[in-house]
């Protein structure tokens, strides 16, 4: 079999007996698949030291042999927050809840810059991880999830300058920071949630890494990175709320920058949808995982 981690499929071996007395008669020895487990959590936590190593190859890859090396975390953010503050601060004058609309943008990209730049890396890792995959065996699961978890090292560090934004601008961070850590873990999960799916599809069709940055780019304006949730009219609310990163992005500006407290069915709603999301991609690719040596 050309995958070594391809598991044990079920076998009919038939050996003759003959006995005194007696015609020949056929044994049959039947040899069974070991059964699946969903997610096999001991063994990812004996390959942590791999999972550590993949996240480390992935940042110092995607800084390797730049003039500003880990600066570009900032610089991306702090860019496209100038020209949403001229677009649509300026000229389309969209409101900001009382917030200086820099600070509102800036706020709204990190949790946003970190889902996306985590689901990017996690649908393009397995492909790009060939060399590691057709040769040894390890579980299929480390890939994505070490993509994924990189982005946040990008993400502290933009995160320093959205505090001395919040300072500058003579806003006060209350004890609501505290709650940061559940809407980046939520932006995670569910960056994780359509990347493993997307991942998996990717080695079968390469078309998906192609259409990864128009899906991203059209996710970015269904959510309220640019606008706040509160222009979104009424009847609309209910089907809105089922994206997750509408309750990420609210609920970080609340916890960061003192604005109302979001609207909790939004947030449990789209904890909801992250979760499903996440269970189904675990499946898909678990089962699409046995023909990854072979498909890539």
């Amino acid at each position: 079999m050309k995958s070594a981690d391809r598991e044990l499929v079920a076998a009919r071996v038939e050996t003759p007996l003959r006995n005194k007395g007696s015609t020949p008669h056929a044994q049959v020895i039947t040899i069974n698949a070991e059964r699946r487990a969903f997610v096999r959590f001991k063994e990812l936590w004996e390959y942590r030291e791999l999972l550590y190593f993949l996240m480390w190859r992935d940042v110092k890859v995607r800084y390797k042999q730049t003039v500003i090396g880990v600066a570009w975390a900032v610089i991306q953010p702090l860019v496209t927050m100038v020209i949403f503050t001229i677009i649509f601060g300026r000229f389309a004058r969209i409101p900001s809840e009382g917030v200086p609309y820099p600070v509102f943008a800036y706020a709204g990209l990190l949790p946003w810059q970190l889902f996306a730049g985590g689901l990017q890396r996690a649908i393009l890792s397995v492909v790009s991880s060939a060399p590691l995959i057709t040769k040894v065996y390890f579980p299929r699961l480390i890939v994505p999830f070490a993509a994924t978890f990189s982005a946040t090292i990008d993400f502290a560090i933009a995160f320093i300058v959205l505090i001395l934004m919040v300072v500058f601008s003579g806003l006060v961070i209350t004890w609501r920071v505290i709650a940061l850590p559940a809407f980046v873990g939520l932006a995670l999960l569910s960056a994780l949630g359509v990347g493993l799916w997307l991942s998996a599809l990717n080695v079968r069709y390469r078309d998906v890494g192609h259409a990864v940055p128009f899906l991203i780019q059209v996710w970015m304006y269904a959510s309220p990175v640019v606008y706040p949730a509160a222009l979104v009219p009424e009847r609309w609310r209910l089907l809105y709320g089922l994206n997750p990163m509408v309750g990420v992005v609210e609920g970080f500006r609340w916890a960061i920058l003192g604005k109302p407290v979001p609207d909790l069915q939004t947030i449990v709603m789209g904890a909801g949808t992250a979760f499903l999301l996440l269970i189904w991609g675990l499946a898909y690719f678990r089962r699409a995982e046995r023909a990854f040596a072979d498909e890539i």
